[in-house]
């Protein structure tokens, strides 16, 4: 019995083209648009980044959000 782990993303090749998983996982072949692949994974590299910055931008808006909550509290209670 083979201790080899499949990886989500084999099972979705897998599940596009049966052949093509075939060939690349358990044969070796390697695939013949390497420069497509290449610009993918920089293109989802680019979109992993964004949506890093997006959350962080979110974490310190709701940090803003909750100061200005507090100075609104103190300004009413300084009254």
């Amino acid at each position: 019995m083979s201790d080899r782990i499949i990886r989500a993303s084999e099972i979705g090749q897998y599940d596009f083209c049966a052949k093509a998983w075939w060939l690349g996982s358990i044969e070796g072949v390697q695939p013949s648009n390497i420069r497509e692949l290449q610009s993918g994974t920089a293109a989802h590299e680019q979109h992993g980044r964004q949506v890093r910055r997006a959350s962080q931008m979110q974490a310190v808006a709701l940090v803003l959000v909750g100061l200005g909550v507090v100075v609104l509290i103190l300004a009413l209670f300084a009254r």
